[in-house]
């Protein structure tokens, strides 16, 4: 070896330490070149020539990676990058991975996702594809990065459940509907080490030219196991947020029970709460008494538990409740909006135990027209709890122990109130349809028990009349501080979905008027002409159908479907956020404490609240449907080949829905299942129609069907008719024509019409579609 002499070691170029280089790459999140290395050690000429060498020797022992912007440490992750939204995390952030990760770095790293404002509406959610700029993480050393662009809006995560075959391969059962019975298969290298039973996110594989389609799991999402855990199927499908962070359980476990101070003391007055028979939390409790100076009227009041007192406005507490935005009930267990803690215990109205609460008491004439009402924050204790079958026993003169001694104080005050709001309603004419309600009962394994419909009592309606009132008083009082809200409004119909109605009422000879504005109760007056026919069932879902959806909103259009020009949510505010804005408001516009609204909580907060609210609600309402598919499909899956008798509920070029008439459980039969016809698409009719027969299916129309097809965790059924249509006056415009492909008889044996046949049957009908 020869060794260098002290003049030639002066001549060789000085670098700085492996260490202080790669310490440097590390913290310049890939914009780490060879310029700003030498821009950092202050490097010449003849040393950014070594320190290029230096870096290629790097990056061959694996010591860095190359970028095209410059040098990462291994498995770092550059300035910018190209990630998926996969979810939230539990504070209700975003939360990506990048797109293209190699899996020799290790697990690829959840990444904390920032949304500028600028993109508003357009702001990309869980499934999009977004370019991220990468920042420092916090002292968590959390990768946090902004959104720059959005590539691809909402690519739909492929949710199923995995099963293990016996030859080692797996199964993907699908949970979507439209997918049911398009079962993929996992090769075990591609099933990520997924248990049996376990809910996965799927991707695709390029389809074989034969055989089944196979997948690749990409995430684990969680175990579901039996048929007892089913709702967590949608949960996790709809990122329902459904264990409460560390921060969030802290904060409720410390909280104090509130005292009397700062409250007027209400203890006093027998208030009392009426729910279902299983409810765990009480958030309202009602009083009434005969108003001397109003003769044949009555003293109102309601009073809701106060949240706002162990909720505070950017709290842990509060900041959770807003992503989840409501609670979420399931037939198998509710999904709080805020922790045990306090909505099942210093939140909840338990009778004789002191509870703080935000009270209106009303004054209503003999009529039911509100006088007026006032607000008031206080310290009440409930006289009993009530369910409402035990509290409608009583007055119809079937007392318990409980109930006795309140039936002349307290009840019978209440039901004497409720006929002076009936009378109200009656000229007021909100929307008036009959819905029943089903109700799942389970039983102690989580399977479905059976299916009920719970009796709709006038305790129910006492209930919602006065807490209609309530929420009225609440938005007029808003109104009159200027205090900024969030309103429930309802939207009148679209001019679309009244011109189809009309077309369809028509063709059962009802008149809609086109004269001056819709209201309510010109429903109503359609709903009582058909009542009690074969029509009502038709009527009613046609009429449901052209309303719009009620949401919340920072300015007011009103309520349509109650005939309310100003309402608002003040009722509920342990299972909904919209209420806890609402006694927020009312705090803060009342001075009842230091506790309400913020003061810089603007229009276009509260707006902006209002659509994140709106959007819980309907999650909540499509997993809580779902759910109760998928346990009625589980049920009904030992009953393929049975027959049962349904009405159709929905009617489509390619078919129809049918709802049984004792589950409530919803199929789907085939147009190319029906009969031995072609049928046309009747749109404005809601009707499938024989070309040749005249057989028509018709929304609300009763039909026998035999269930052919169960898969109960997309909660999917297949029916096949088995009886015959009706004949009735052909309506409408002809929108479509349904080609059957195959013809099936009563049996189930396929047969093929001759093509002679067929050439006859083409010539008389039009061309098919």
């Amino acid at each position: 070896m020869v060794r260098k002499n002290k003049q030639a070691e002066a001549l060789e170029p000085a670098l700085p330490s492996r260490e202080d280089i790669l310490a440097f790459i590390a913290r310049s999140h890939g914009r780490a070149g060879k310029r700003e290395i030498a821009r950092e050690f202050g490097l010449g000429g003849a040393e950014k020539i070594a320190l290029k060498h230096l870096l290629n020797e790097f990056a061959d022992e694996g010591a860095v990676q190359r970028s095209r912007k410059g040098f990462n440490a291994p498995g770092a992750l550059p300035s910018s990058l190209v990630a998926d939204i996969t979810g939230r995390d539990r504070d209700g952030e975003l939360v990506a991975v990048p797109s293209d990760w190699n899996e020799d770095n290790g697990k690829p790293p959840r990444i904390v996702v920032t949304v500028p404002k600028r993109f508003g509406g357009a702001a990309p959610g869980v499934g999009s594809r977004v370019l991220l700029r990468m920042a420092d993480g916090g002292s968590d050393h959390q990768p946090t990065g902004r959104v720059i662009k959005v590539l691809e809006r909402l690519r739909q995560r492929i949710l199923g459940v995995f099963r293990r075959l016996p030859n080692g391969e797996g199964q993907i059962v699908p949970i979507e509907k439209r997918n049911a019975g398009r079962e993929m298969l996992v090769r075990p290298d591609d099933a990520a080490k997924a248990e049996d039973g376990e809910l996965v996110a799927i991707e695709p594989l390029r389809a074989p030219r034969h055989g089944p389609p196979m997948a690749r799991i990409v995430e684990r999402v969680g175990k579901v196991g039996s048929e007892k855990a089913i709702s967590l199927i949608a949960i996790h499908a709809h990122d329902i947020p459904y264990v409460f962070r560390k921060d969030t359980l802290e904060e409720a476990e410390a909280a104090k029970p509130a005292t009397l101070s700062g409250r007027e003391d209400w203890r006093r007055l027998p208030l009392i709460t009426i729910d279902p028979a299983d409810a765990k939390d009480h958030d309202d409790a009602v009083h009434a008494e005969p108003d001397p100076a109003n003769p044949g009227g009555h003293i109102l009041t309601v009073a809701i538990a106060d949240v706002a007192a162990y909720v505070r406005p950017d709290s842990p507490l509060d900041r959770e409740a807003l992503i989840r935005g409501n609670s979420v009930y399931f037939p198998d267990r509710v999904v709080p909006m805020l922790p045990e803690r306090i909505s099942n215990d210093l939140c909840s109205l338990r009778a004789n135990e002191d509870r703080p609460a935000l009270a209106v008491r009303m004054i209503i004439a003999a009529d039911g027209r509100k006088l007026r009402h006032s607000f008031h924050r206080v310290m009440m204790r409930s006289a009993a709890k009530l369910s409402y079958q035990q509290a409608q026993r009583a007055i119809n003169g079937d007392t318990d122990e409980v109930t006795g001694p309140l039936l002349a104080p307290v009840l019978q005050p209440l039901w004497a109130a409720y006929a002076c709001l009936k009378t109200e309603r009656e000229g007021r004419g909100p929307l008036d349809l009959d819905l029943p309600e089903r109700k799942i009962l389970l039983k102690p394994n989580g399977m479905v028990d059976r299916v009920v419909v719970p009796e709709r009592l006038d305790a129910h309606r006492l209930i919602e009349e006065f807490m209609i009132l309530a929420n009225v008083a609440a938005a007029e009082t808003l109104e009159a501080k200027k205090t900024p809200l969030v309103y429930r409004v309802h939207d009148e119909p679209s001019m679309e979905k009244i011109i189809a109605l009309r077309e369809f009422l028509h063709t059962l000879d009802i008149p809609l008027s086109k004269q001056g504005s819709l209201r309510p109760n010109q429903f109503n007056v359609i709903l009582e002409r058909v009542a009690g026919t074969d029509n009502a069932h038709l009527v009613n879902d046609v009429v449901l159908r052209s309303q719009s959806q009620a949401e919340y909103s920072a300015d007011n259009i009103g309520h349509f479907g109650l005939n309310l020009r100003r309402y608002a949510h003040f009722t509920s505010p342990i299972r909904r956020y919209s209420d806890l804005i609402v006694h927020r408001a009312l705090i803060r516009a009342l001075h009842l404490g230091d506790d309400g609204l913020p003061t810089e909580m603007t229009p276009a907060m509260l707006s902006e609240i209002a659509g994140r609210i709106s959007a819980c609600e309907r999650r909540a309402m499509t997993a809580e449907r779902e759910t109760i598919d998928r346990l009625i499909a589980h049920f009904l899956a030992d009953h393929v080949g049975e027959i049962f008798q349904g009405r159709v509920s929905g009617v489509i070029k390619s078919g129809l829905f049918v709802k049984l008439a004792e589950t409530g459980a919803d199929g789907f039969v085939p147009a190319a299942t029906i009969g031995h016809d072609y049928y046309r698409f009747e749109e404005n009719a809601h009707q499938l129609i024989g070309a040749a027969t005249g057989e028509s299916f018709q929304l609300g129309d009763t039909v026998s069907v035999k269930l052919v097809e169960a898969a109960p965790f997309a909660g999917a059924l297949r029916f096949e008719i088995v009886s015959d249509g009706q004949r009735r006056r052909a309506p409408g415009r002809k929108v479509g024509v349904v080609k059957r492909p195959r013809i099936t008889d009563r049996k189930g044996n396929a047969a093929k019409r001759k093509a002679k046949a067929l050439k006859g049957e083409r010539a008389g009908k039009g061309s098919r579609r």
